[in-house]
């Protein structure tokens, strides 16, 4: 099981410096709007790969008026104590240590795996096809830490591409060299988007029926349905390079390149209706979501390729009834790893009885309660 048991903040967000013990249990973050719950689950969400659950870059999440930098470190159940922070130096970079060792983001992903829900994520099913795709990566890189390092590699390749296509003549071999690159780290996406879709998939076939509906998944992009149809990385990377090689003087023209892993969308039905989950209601849309990142944490508790996970659900419980908030804490418990939730008031957590331990926030300074 995966949880923290002392979360250390300085000079994070609205958070000078706090350190709270913790007993293992589910956490419920609960004060006014404002008091700086979300930031104690964006601080965690840094433990994990990528920007964390507000895509913030590393200065934006220093203190207003800090001296320096900012840290956050905890301490896992298994006794194990893991940090990162913003480099106080000329160099402005993000640093990970391990009990107290020098590490990298991917030492750190063999102990912690983290996904979340926040209330940005609610229009997700309505929104654009680059707001999905950029859910369903996260999901992604829950599972494979070394995903985001692949789309990485995709993008800086595509912004040299793009740079050539803009000049409105571009040099075979040059071209040729960047769409390599970008076919390579294109194929490694599709494949690892392939492989965590069909993980998911099959955890939600072994959820419970009721208050979060099943859904049906699919992914909209030539790269990733091979993937899933089963081809190899050799086959997706050469179809890759030759879409990139025979799209030259369509993409000039568009001064873009307009195919590719960078426009694949994610597909998804609400199962009980049968209607694309972008045309269900709001409340429906929400039960749905709150079934995907169930399942996401199911996955990679089934998967075995890591730990299991830390769930980050930011005002989640608030737009439940009472019967659905007890659901979830149900499902919660079920999944073995250990859940952060903020609310409003305590009373929204009730139905946890024992088995969460509440936490008081106001104004950047937070209280464990017995």
């Amino acid at each position: 099981m995966t949880a923290l048991t002392r979360l250390t903040l300085t000079d994070f967000r609205n958070y000078a410096s706090l350190a709270l013990p913790l007993d293992g249990r589910h956490v419920c973050l609960y004060g006014a709007n404002g008091a700086g719950k979300t930031n104690l689950l964006e601080a965690i969400s840094q433990l994990g790969p990528g920007r964390g659950l507000r895509s913030a870059t590393l200065q934006e999440m220093t203190r207003k008026d800090a001296p320096g930098g900012w840290a956050v470190s905890a301490t896992l159940l298994s006794e194990q104590k893991i940090g990162v922070g913003l480099d106080s130096g000329p160099s402005a970079k993000r640093n990970v240590r391990i009990d107290g060792a020098p590490a990298t983001a991917s030492d750190l992903a063999e102990l912690i795996r983290i996904v979340w829900l926040t209330p940005s994520m609610d229009g997700v099913f309505r929104g654009s096809a680059s707001d999905r795709r950029r859910f369903f990566d996260r999901q992604v890189m829950s599972h494979m830490p070394t995903h985001g390092t692949a789309a990485s590699r995709y993008e800086k390749a595509m912004r040299e591409r793009n740079a050539l296509l803009e000049r409105g003549h571009v040099d075979p071999a040059w071209a040729d060299a960047i769409e390599a690159r970008m076919a390579e780290a294109g194929a490694e996406m599709a494949i690892n988007r392939a492989y965590v879709l069909e993980a998911l998939q099959a955890a939600i076939e072994t959820r419970p029926e009721g208050h979060f509906p099943k859904a049906d998944l699919s992914l909209e992009g030539k790269a990733e349905i091979a993937a899933l149809r089963g081809d190899d990385f050799k086959s997706i990377f050469e179809s890759l390079a030759e879409t990139f090689r025979t799209t030259r003087r369509r993409d000039i023209a568009a001064g873009r390149t307009i195919d590719g892993p960078h426009r694949t969308d994610l597909d998804v039905i609400h199962r009980p209706t049968g209607a694309p989950a972008k045309d269900a209601s709001t409340g429906q849309q929400k039960a749905l979501l709150i079934g995907l990142i169930l399942a996401s944490a199911s996955a990679l508790r089934a998967g075995g390729e890591g730990p299991s996970p830390l769930l980050l659900l930011d005002e989640a419980a608030a737009h439940l009834d009472a019967n659905r908030r007890a659901a979830l804490f149900d499902e919660l418990t079920a999944l073995g790893g250990q859940a952060w939730l903020t609310g409003t008031e305590s009373f929204l957590f009730e139905a946890f009885g024992d088995r969460a331990q509440r936490v008081r926030v106001e104004d950047g300074k937070a209280v464990a309660e017995d």
